[in-house]
């Protein structure tokens, strides 16, 4: 079992132990994840201590607790879109494949929405940073995306507030940028209507329906680094999952 550093808080340390484990498939969905007793004893910390953990990690999406039972590993949806842009970004520089490009159609600080101000944790100040782009290929448009950025990252990646694309994309930008490095991603789906503005982006019918992905990235001290939102048109494929039948 790893030491617990002081660079980090106890609970998160554990969190993210359990969590490269589920990441890595080592605790795979179904499997029981170590009590509370058990991870205060392994880890020589405090009951609450080792409970926050567990915490940290059913707000995550990475585990549910069963009453009576235990904690449990959930299921993983796979955003295939965003863990390609990420993998490519970090090998090879750029983040789109070949014969895709983005037009950023506008950028710079805004009043936040309430969903924005909640996934990022803003306190009283609802100005971030926001970065909105149509992604193409050579069929038209393929996504419709906005990020948004805490106003301290903002303030420190001043090539958010420019319309011109970021060569390595935003995320490896912002951490080179701030020093603070995307240790994992949430994300949250539902299919609606489109809205007219969606509608005209994507170059679709306006009743048309779409996917609309919220994407959450945090450091590794937990705290929130960029909110996008994302909407994809129909008839495009954005996820894959495998899973084994036996």
């Amino acid at each position: 079992m790893p030491q617990i550093e002081e660079t980090q808080p106890k609970y998160l340390q554990i969190a993210h132990f359990i969590r490269d484990q589920i990441l890595r498939g080592d605790l795979r969905p179904g499997d029981e994840v170590a009590s509370e007793r058990q991870l205060a004893a392994d880890w020589s910390v405090s009951r609450p201590t080792a409970a926050r953990s567990l915490e940290a990690l059913s707000h995550q999406g990475l585990v549910e607790k069963r009453q009576g039972s235990g904690t449990y590993v959930r299921s993983l949806e796979v955003n295939r879109r965003a863990r390609e842009l990420y993998g490519r970004a970090r090998q090879t520089g750029k983040i789109y494949a070949p014969g895709e490009y983005a037009v950023i159609t506008s950028a710079g600080w805004l009043d936040a929405p309430d969903h924005v101000i909640e996934a990022l944790g803003l306190a009283k100040d609802r100005r971030a940073m926001h970065r909105r782009r149509i992604t193409h290929n050579q069929d038209g448009p393929i996504t419709l995306s906005t990020s948004w950025f805490p106003p301290d990252v903002g303030q420190r990646a001043p090539k958010l507030l420019e319309p011109e694309r970021i060569q390595e994309g935003t995320l490896l930008y912002v951490e080179n940028m701030t020093g603070r490095k995307g240790s994992y991603a949430e994300e949250r789906m539902c299919a609606r209507r489109a809205s007219e503005a969606e509608a005209t982006d994507l170059h679709l019918p306006s009743l048309a329906a779409v996917l609309v992905v919220h994407h959450v990235v945090r450091d590794l001290q937990d705290r929130p680094l960029e909110f996008a939102e994302a909407t994809y048109p129909p008839n495009k494929w954005a996820f894959e999952q495998g899973y084994p039948l036996t």
